[in-house]
């Protein structure tokens, strides 16, 4: 069984620069609850300070942004809050990267390498 290492980072792209301060949990998801794995905050550079985990083996997860708090700091109406992104680890690669591209009206992501 490979192990994974997960890592993330969020842009805001609505002003092209990293997303600081932004609060990120990582959840397993098993059945139907949520089992809290580990707490990052993102630093200047929009990433965390070390990778969230790295030792996932394959599953299901769940990253949560705490996109609110930030967008309103940016003296920005905050429309989201959360933005949670569930995704499956399939043990096919030793390092998984998610990211999230923030604006006040949407966002996106993707599985990044």
């Amino acid at each position: 069984m490979t192990l994974v290492t997960l890592s993330t980072h969020v842009l805001d792209v609505a002003r092209g620069v990293p997303a600081s301060g932004i609060a990120i949990r990582l959840y397993a998801i098993d059945a139907d609850a949520r089992r809290l794995l580990g707490e990052a905050v993102t630093n200047a550079d929009g990433r965390t300070d070390a990778p969230l985990s790295s030792g996932l083996a394959s599953g299901t997860y769940e990253l949560v942004f705490a996109a609110g708090p930030y967008l309103e700091r940016t003296a920005v109406a905050a429309f989201y809050d959360d933005i949670a992104i569930r995704f499956r680890i399939a043990g096919d690669s030793p390092r998984y990267h998610v990211p999230l591209l923030l604006a006040p009206w949407g966002y996106s992501t993707y599985r990044g390498s």
